[in-house]
């Protein structure tokens, strides 16, 4: 009996450890294999960003961004041209005649931008002038490129801002496209003109702008993609000097004047139509203006010299030209 007890009790033990053991092993869950949803994504372009050194230090740039607030509203254009349509824009993109197609659905700051009203548009990259006051406030709000204006040749700026946003082939395909039409114009162009040379002049209330070929207004066009000829004086004072303009009096004119001339007024002051100038003897005397050889430019939407633009210039400098 003793035996039978024992070996009861040895069973009894060994049985509730089995069953203790298989409890164990139910209760305690099994990993399953991750489902899709679950699992980490890859990395995409969205989340990656370029390291883009301007001009307010080392600035780290969504690539291909998707919410771009242009304060600097010469690189409006360029970034359009690159298939980046920013968001927003101060009002001077929006009285150019050559942008304004492109301006469908993209907010209007006015001329003195709203702090509250950008943080509100929830920006991806915000584009400025290197000497903006507001920039440690734009850095608040998103990353911030700062630009100097006339640091690159407006060839140069294309490609900058293809590598700053992941489009460098989009650069280098509109750079080409620009080549190739300069190609088709170019001779045509010459065999109007020839050695003649060509002015851009902007009358204020104190004087006359000449400008050279860094400076927008057609300046670009003109002198660089034609390689057409400036007056000796206004080679030396706008061009050569590197100031990409020049200011003269009235009395200097004649040496500015070249044997075409484009021309608005500066309109920055109180002489918004330039009548000092126009109607003063010395510009009337001019051989440009006996000649018929005066066209006008829109002050506005030639102060931009961004692909969108300039091509739009382009047709007009080689009308006028080539059919006067």
């Amino acid at each position: 009996m003793y035996i039978l007890k024992k070996f009861s009790m040895i069973f009894t033990t060994i049985l509730l450890i089995a069953i203790l053991a298989a409890c164990g092993q139910s209760t305690t869950p099994t990993a399953s294999p991750p489902t899709s949803s679950t699992m980490e994504k890859p990395a995409t372009t969205e989340n990656k960003t370029i390291t883009y050194k301007a001009a307010n230090g080392e600035v780290k740039v969504p690539s291909h961004p998707q919410r771009v607030v242009v304060i600097a509203a010469s690189y409006y254009g360029y970034l359009y041209a690159l298939g980046i349509k920013p968001i927003a824009t101060i009002d001077y993109v929006f009285q150019s005649s050559m942008l304004k197609e492109t301006l469908n659905g993209v907010t209007n700051l006015s001329d003195s931008p709203d702090i509250e009203e950008i943080l509100a548009l929830n920006p991806d990259l915000i584009v400025i002038w290197d000497n903006d006051k507001n920039l440690e406030k734009y850095q608040e709000i998103a990353p911030t490129v700062a630009i100097k204006y006339g640091q690159y040749t407006y060839k140069e700026l294309l490609q900058e801002l293809g590598k700053m946003t992941g489009t460098e082939d989009k650069a280098k395909e509109v750079a080409a496209a620009w080549e190739a039409k300069i190609n088709e114009v170019k001779p045509k162009v010459h065999a109007a003109v020839g050695d003649k040379t060509v002015s851009i002049l902007q009358p204020y209330a104190k004087g006359i702008y000449a400008m050279g070929d860094t400076y927008g207004r057609g300046g670009e066009i003109i002198y660089q993609a034609l390689g057409l000829k400036a007056t000796p004086m206004l080679q030396k004072e706008a061009i050569d000097s590197g100031a990409g303009f020049t200011s003269l009096s009235l009395e200097n004119l004649p040496d500015f004047a070249g044997d075409y001339i484009f021309t608005s007024p500066w309109g920055g002051d109180d002489d918004k139509d330039g009548s000092t100038v126009y109607n003063s003897s010395l510009w009337k005397d001019l051989p440009a203006v006996k000649s018929n050889h005066v066209y006008r430019i829109d002050p506005i939407a030639y102060y931009f010299n961004d692909p969108i633009s300039m091509n739009a210039q382009l047709d007009y400098i080689v009308k006028s030209l080539t059919q006067s």
